[in-house]
C-alpha cells in the first residue's frame, strides 16, 4: 500500500535530508555515478511504497535498501568490467560543493580518492561494503552487520580481509596547496608547448598513466609506463585536441584538471597524484559516458566556475 498524504510529505523531507548521503554512500560502492543515482531515487521509492512505521529510523532502513541495492548492482557491474575496453576508472565527481559528503582531512579524501576507487575492484561486493561502510562511513560493526544482515564476528572478518586485500596499495593522499598548484600550473604549461624535456623533469621516472576512452574514443587501451612514454603521450594528446581549455577544479576531493572544447562540452578529466615533488600518477577519464554526470554538475551551476585555483592556471601561457 502507498504512502498517505502525510506520508509522502515525510517522503519528501526524507528525499531533501538524505539524498546527499545516501548518494555518497552509493557512490563509494559502485564507483560510478549514474548507477548510484538510480539506487538512491530506487530506494527513495521502495520506501514511498513500503511506508515504513514511525518507529523506523528512516536513516537506518534507507542505508540499508541503498547497500543492498548496491550489492546487486556490483555483481553485474563485475562481468560488464571484465569485458571494458582499457583500463576502467571511476566516473569523476566534483566535490568542492560536497557531493560526496564531507571531506575534511586527507583520510576522507583520499576514500574517495581515483586511487582508492580503483583499489576498491580488488574487493568482491560483501568486503567492498563492509570496508565503506566501516571507514568511509565511521558505521560500528554492529551497525555494519544490520546493515548487510550478518553477524558481528562476520563482518569484522570481512574488514580484515579487505584491509588484507588492498594492504601496501593504499596510500595517503596528500593534500593540495601552494607546491601543489605550482607543479600543476608548470605541467600544464610544458603541455600546452608540447615540451618534452621540462614534462619529464615533472615526471617521476616510474610514472604510470591511466585512460579511460572505454572505446568510445581513442585512448591508450594499457597503462603507459615511464616519463618518456608518458610525456610523449600527454604532448600529443593536447595537439591531437587542439583549442581546449583546461582548469583546475576538485574531483574526488584532489585538485584536478577539467579540459572542455570551445563550444564548452566537457571532454576530459586528469587527476594527477604528486610523488615527492614529481608527478607520480595520472589517471584520466575520456570517456564521454563517464563524464555525464560531472558535465551536469557544471551546467547546473552546482560547482563554483572561478576559482582562486583557475586563475593560477588561466594565467599560464
Amino acid at each position: 500500500m502507498g504512502a498517505t498524504s502525510g506520508g509522502a510529505e515525510r517522503g519528501a523531507q526524507i528525499l531533501q535530508a538524505e539524498r546527499p548521503r545516501l548518494f555518497g554512500l552509493a557512490y563509494r560502492l559502485l564507483g560510478s555515478a549514474a548507477e548510484a543515482e538510480e539506487a538512491v531515487r530506487d530506494a527513495l521509492a521502495a520506501w514511498h511504497d513500503a511506508a515504513p512505521a514511525e518507529s523506523d529510523s528512516p536513516r537506518d532502513w534507507l542505508a540499508k535498501t541503498v547497500t543492498q541495492l548496491c550489492l546487486h548492482r556490483l555483481t553485474a557491474a563485475r562481468a560488464r568490467r571484465d569485458a571494458y575496453v582499457g583500463p576502467w576508472l571511476p566516473e569523476p565527481v566534483a566535490t568542492e560543493t560536497g557531493a560526496l559528503g564531507s571531506l575534511e582531512n586527507a583520510e576522507q579524501k583520499g576514500l574517495v580518492s581515483f586511487a582508492t576507487m580503483t583499489l576498491l575492484e580488488r574487493l568482491n561486493p560483501m568486503e567492498r561494503a563492509v570496508f565503506v561502510l566501516r571507514e568511509a562511513l565511521g558505521a560500528s560493526y554492529r551497525e555494519i552487520a544490520r546493515v548487510l544482515d550478518l553477524s558481528e564476528p562476520n563482518c569484522r572478518q570481512l574488514a580484515s580481509r579487505a584491509r588484507g586485500r588492498l594492504g601496501s596499495h593504499r596510500t595517503r593522499l596528500e593534500v593540495g596547496g601552494a607546491e601543489r598548484r605550482r607543479l600543476l600550473e608548470r605541467f600544464l604549461a610544458a603541455a600546452r608547448i608540447g615540451d618534452l624535456a621540462r614534462l619529464e623533469q615533472l615526471l617521476a621516472v616510474d610514472v604510470v598513466a591511466w585512460i579511460d576512452g572505454g572505446g568510445r574514443v581513442p585512448a591508450a587501451l594499457r597503462p603507459i609506463l615511464g616519463r618518456a612514454q608518458v610525456a610523449r603521450y600527454i604532448s600529443g594528446g593536447y595537439a591531437r585536441v587542439g583549442a581546449v581549455a583546461v582548469r583546475p577544479l576538485e574531483i574526488n576531493g584532489q585538485t584536478s584538471l577539467v579540459a572542455t572544447a570551445p563550444s564548452g562540452a566537457l571532454v576530459g578529466v586528469s587527476v594527477v597524484e604528486i610523488a615527492g615533488s614529481q608527478i607520480g600518477q595520472i589517471r584520466s577519464v575520456v570517456n564521454p559516458d563517464k563524464l555525464r554526470y560531472l558535465s551536469g554538475q557544471l551546467t547546473q551551476a552546482r560547482v563554483p566556475r572561478e576559482g582562486r585555483v583557475r586563475t593560477h592556471l588561466d594565467d599560464v601561457p
